[in-house]
């Protein structure tokens, strides 16, 4: 079991304490052995092994799993109805490991609102990268999975009425920009803070997330089935308006721009494709923008993008939120912000939604 925690000095630890615990679901045992096999080399890893659902919910309290590879088809209790009751009866983190689970399918992000830190599809010869490529990613997100804390593991519902979230879409000046990145991981953050958001806010939402630009306008259309707010495409020369969220991929510079009547959006491509930048420019150019009125939030994903501009978010008297390292499954984002910035509100993604829906609205 990995077990990891921030100290006084904002240094992340992580130890091993103890062998991981592995519990691998899927109804062909083909598949469950050659998911065993991609860690039989590993003297830290312990396995167990289940076909279908109702044996994976009884192994939960005999093996104790620190992660759980799930498969969605099974027969009896399938992966989605297995997820569901796990993260009510006994949550752990779990990654979706189907031949379904495809970035930008709905059934994915499905899995992902109801409590999966993450997806991978199942190794296959049809692939574009070799086998041992593909278990590697696997291996890989098995022990990014065993870093997040029960915290971040929640079935989210989303069950608020219009009332506790406002009951019209804002139609008077914007007040507060909110702009928020995420990478790897942010799927599931985003889906915890968006459809949470109230509907009568006076802030304007601006998202910059690392994926694919066919993978924004999957999810922006799953976002628009669960939030009360409008979600869409950040496009170039939009005027912004209050209680709507814009979101670009990162592989576009999003920026926003003081017009006479209001804010407007600049959308280009971004120089350098493989190196990240697009969430720093985002931030620098809200806190241009808006000044103190700005919010910076830095969720999951790897590399160091968003942590400049957080810093600028904060010289200007704006406020500073990053989601708690502990229940990122991809930390390093975070821990970049916090280690360049003292930054005051480190909370769990869940938590986010009260913080932009109280302060920024009294």
């Amino acid at each position: 079991m990995v077990e990891s925690r921030l100290d006084k000095n904002k240094n992340y630890i992580t130890t091993m304490t103890s062998a991981l615990r592995l519990l691998v679901v899927d109804d062909s045992k083909l598949m469950r052995e050659a998911i065993i096999g991609m860690f039989a080399d590993d003297e830290n890893v312990m396995m167990e092994e289940a076909a279908d659902g109702l044996e994976a919910l009884v192994l939960l309290d005999k093996f104790k799993p620190d992660v759980v590879t799930l498969d969605i088809n099974m027969p009896g209790l399938d992966g989605i109805g297995t997820l569901k009751r796990m993260m009510i009866e006994h949550p752990v983190p779990t990654i979706m490991l189907s031949s379904l689970t495809q970035e930008g399918a709905k059934i994915t992000f499905d899995a992902l609102r109801y409590g999966a830190v993450d997806f991978i599809s199942k190794p296959s010869a049809m692939s574009d990268i070799s086998r041992e490529e593909q278990a590697a990613q696997i291996r890989g997100r098995v022990k990014y999975a065993a870093e997040v804390e029960l915290a971040a593991i929640k079935y989210i519902r989303h069950e608020s009425n219009k009332d506790d979230l406002g009951s019209d879409v804002s139609n008077g000046q914007i007040q507060h920009i909110v702009a928020m990145g995420a990478a790897e991981g942010g799927y599931g953050a985003l889906l915890k803070i968006i459809p949470q958001l109230r509907t009568d806010s006076n802030s304007t939402y601006l998202i910059s997330l690392h994926v694919a630009s066919e993978f924004v306008d999957a999810f922006i259309g799953y976002l628009n089935t669960c939030s009360k707010i409008p979600v869409k495409r950040a496009v170039h020369n939009d005027v912004i308006k209050p209680g709507c969220c814009y979101i670009s991929s990162g592989t576009d510079y999003m920026s926003v721009h003081k017009e006479a009547d209001g804010f407007s959006l600049h959308i280009s491509p971004a120089p350098f494709v493989t190196r990240r930048g697009a969430i720093d420019m985002l931030l620098f150019s809200t806190a241009e923008a808006m000044g103190d009125q700005a919010v910076g939030v830095i969720l999951s994903g790897l590399g160091e993008d968003g942590a400049e501009g957080l810093e600028e978010i904060i010289r200007v008297g704006g406020m500073a939120i990053v989601q708690d390292p502990h229940t990122c499954f991809c930390k390093e984002m975070a821990l970049s912000a916090l280690e360049r910035s003292a930054v005051e509100q480190v909370v769990v993604d869940a938590k986010i939604p009260s913080i932009l829906n109280g302060n920024l609205n009294n």
